[in-house]
């Protein structure tokens, strides 16, 4: 087999079993002692970084993140300004 065709393999590979949730560093290694090289491996990974950052979506406008703290009934609570606060303002 050809040198792109084993890459491409390993590009499946990594791809497979980084969704299934395999570490990274154990698929490298695997590999290792089954007699891949280490380049070949290292250029397969940074080819799936590549391929997969081209798939994930795109996040156009940031997160707010909100938290409001619930009583034992599950209604929000209404927390007072500290007094400096009220006297100057902020």
């Amino acid at each position: 087999m050809r040198s792109e065709e084993y890459k491409s393999r390993l590009v499946e590979y990594f791809k497979k079993n980084l969704k299934k949730g395999y570490p990274e560093e154990s698929l490298k290694w695997a590999l290792v002692n089954q007699g891949y090289s280490r380049t070949m491996i290292e250029t397969a990974i940074e080819r799936t970084h590549k391929e997969l950052a081209d798939t994930a979506p795109v996040i156009k406008e940031r997160p707010q993140i909100k938290y409001e703290i619930l009583d034992e009934e599950n209604k929000p609570v209404v927390l007072k300004r500290p007094w400096w606060k009220r006297i100057f303002g902020l």
